[in-house]
């Protein structure tokens, strides 16, 4: 018999053999030069929403999800979780944008002070721009929140120090920042604090080459300070809430997570063993499952979505710990990024602040 270059190629390289003998819940596109992740590897989590899902999974599994920005002793479990302590690893919120990622080093070590300091609510209370619903109650004073904030940054430089494993979940391209210095922001202003001026903000919507550069720079820093950190990137499959292209959101969504899945891709090629790709967005919106993963609204995700997907992280990170994976409930009991069960995820001010 003729041969060609996939004449000997594993089952998993082929469609038909990999995905079309199988149930949707047994697709498993899983890498496989992965690292392993050991019980007391302090696995920190940050970028949109999705790294929730995977903290609360890691915790379940039994592992050391790793926190450095604690709430104050005496706090009240529901007061904590408000103040999103424990939310991520330290109290920088939602990181939507991979520039979010670079600039939060360099202003932990001191390399960009941003010009913009804090933004006043309609109740004249102040809140972090660049964290803008940590503190529910907000801040007495532009004085309060650069405090804070320097008490914060203490902890991330701590937290980038002393992490073994890094998930960080890639969200959005599109994105606000402040047109002086280039400081980027989670939230457009007049969302959750400031009023909106076009003269001082604009709408970014980073290309591939510069979310390529963002990631291949934070790497760069983290390793600076770390040099054996591990980091496992994800797309998060979650679509975005709303565009200010002028254009449908749809096509926003495809264009905005087409070019994080691509940068993903490139600087996870295999030649940093340290830097894997998990195929997340992957399994939830592939056409194998013909929108089984999604709930009724075409967004959030249902449980059996948030299973899939754990099971294959379990298994891919950790595979002495498969048992573990098999007892999905304690972390897919909610639907992700639906405002509830803890899950933060300040994209969603925008739906309330227009409703």
């Amino acid at each position: 018999m003729a041969t060609n270059p996939y004449s000997d190629l594993p089952a998993e390289r082929f469609w038909r053999k990999a995905v079309v003998n199988l149930p949707p819940f047994a697709v498993d596109p899983r890498p496989k030069a992965a690292f392993t992740i050991g019980v007391n590897d302090r696995v920190a989590t940050g970028g949109s929403c999705f790294a929730q899902r995977v903290a609360e999974a890691l915790r379940e599994a039994g592992f050391n999800y790793y926190v450095t920005e604690t709430a104050p002793e005496g706090t009240l479990r529901t007061e904590a979780e408000a103040r999103q302590f424990g939310t991520f690893s330290a109290r920088y919120g939602n990181l939507y944008y991979t520039r979010q990622f670079v600039q939060l080093f360099d202003r932990a070590y001191g390399r960009f002070d941003p010009e913009l300091k804090s933004w006043q609510r309609e109740d004249g209370r102040y809140v972090d721009p660049f964290r803008p619903t940590i503190e529910p109650g907000g801040f007495a004073s532009e004085e309060e929140v650069i405090a804070a904030r320097d008490t914060h940054f203490a902890q991330v430089r701590h937290l980038f120090e002393t992490l073994d494993v890094f998930v960080l979940t890639l969200g959005l391209t599109e994105g606000w920042r402040w047109r002086a210095d280039g400081a980027a922001l989670p939230l457009a202003p007049g969302v959750a604090g400031g009023s909106f001026d076009p003269s001082l903000y604009t709408c970014v919507n980073a290309g591939a080459a510069e979310v390529l550069g963002d990631l291949r720079g934070f790497l760069e820093r983290l390793r600076s300070v770390n040099p054996g950190a591990r980091v496992i990137f994800t797309v998060s499959p979650v679509p975005m809430i709303a565009t200010y292209m002028d254009r449908h959101v749809m096509e926003s969504n495809s264009y905005s997570k087409s070019v994080l899945r691509v940068a993903a891709g490139e600087v996870c090629d295999g030649s940093d063993p340290n830097a894997v790709y998990f195929p997340a967005y992957d399994v939830v919106t592939s056409n194998v499952n013909a929108g089984r993963y999604y709930n009724d609204d075409q967004r959030t995700i249902n449980d059996a979505g948030v299973r899939h997907v754990m099971r294959s992280f379990l298994a891919t990170f950790a595979p002495d710990r498969t048992g573990a994976a098999a007892r999905p409930a304690a972390y897919a009991t909610q639907a992700e990024f639906v405002g509830v069960s803890g899950v933060i995820c300040d994209e969603e001010e925008i739906e309330r602040s227009v409703a």
